[in-house]
């Protein structure tokens, strides 16, 4: 069926179906909001969302401690994705499908997807590693789980599956983030987070900010037999694994479904810019 078909079948008048329509201007929308903030909501909204995934982590590390289970501890980290969910926070590691949307739809620059990019991630990580130095000293009991579940990350060398790992995780939380963006329905996003916690972290795929947490924790117990340095080697490979898995995995197939609505946005986008040199 041609474009003129369907956009003549469907309300919105628009080259792909109405539900990924809606979708479309809903990521839009939100990306040009989260891309035009100023430094100072970035590291707020990223320093919360290190916090709270932490919570997560304490959820993943009481229900480990008593049943020896990564899968029914990473339900219980779901907990971390609710409050990301529902507290409006950021992860790093969300920013690979809706700010790259917006840039390629010519409604933000990429200056400024790399700034929320790398704000969001220093601020998760300190966020991060200031909440696990409270739960390490509340929770003493927990130091040999946590312990054992950061050297299984710091200590992994490069390898094909160490990587393949890292891709996998970029792509879950991407895959995540493209699913509660393509619903309105509060119970579906909530399905969507308890579904990407349960593979992330019962599955102990590679996330660059969630398994840096459970490291900054196993160090924090001063019980860690390796140091910072293996965290940083860790995390080069993770987080390039992590970006290549959201944006190669999941993203960039996104934008090649969506090439007739983006020619739509630019030939918009430049409509405006005519309009405004005309009034000026």
């Amino acid at each position: 069926m041609s474009n003129v078909d369907r956009r003549q079948l469907g309300h919105t008048g628009g080259p792909m179906e109405d539900e990924l329509e809606e979708a479309f201007d809903r990521q839009v929308e939100e990306g040009v909001q989260r891309l035009h903030r100023p430094w100072r909501e970035v590291l707020v909204t990223g320093f919360f969302g290190g916090t709270e995934v932490a919570v997560g982590v304490l959820a993943f590390l009481l229900v480990l401690e008593q049943t020896d289970s990564h899968l029914l501890a990473g339900l219980a980290f779901s907990i971390g994705f609710l409050a990301l969910l529902l507290g409006h926070s950021e992860l790093f590691t969300e920013g690979f499908l809706i700010p790259v949307l917006t840039v390629a739809a010519r409604r933000a620059h990429w200056s400024q997807m790399l700034r929320l990019w790398g704000g969001t991630l220093v601020a998760n990580l300190v966020g991060g590693w200031l909440m696990m130095w409270l739960i390490v000293a509340a929770f003493p009991g927990l130091a040999a789980p946590l312990v054992g579940a950061g050297s299984h990350f710091a200590t992994a060398p490069l390898s094909v599956q160490s990587l393949s790992l890292a891709v996998l995780g970029g792509a879950v939380i991407t895959l995540m983030t493209r699913m509660q963006h393509g619903t309105d329905s509060m119970p579906a996003k909530i399905a969507a987070a308890v579904a990407a916690a349960f593979l992330l972290a019962g599955g102990q795929l590679f996330h660059s900010v969630l398994d840096s947490l459970l490291i900054f924790g196993a160090l924090h117990t001063g019980r860690a037999g390796f140091g910072y340095g293996q965290w940083a080697q860790w995390f080069a490979y993770t987080v390039v694994g992590n970006v290549v898995g959201g944006l190669g995995l999941v993203t960039l197939l996104r934008l090649v479904r969506s090439k007739e609505r983006l020619q739509m946005e630019w030939s918009s986008v430049r409509g405006d810019q005519e309009d405004g040199r005309s009034a000026s």
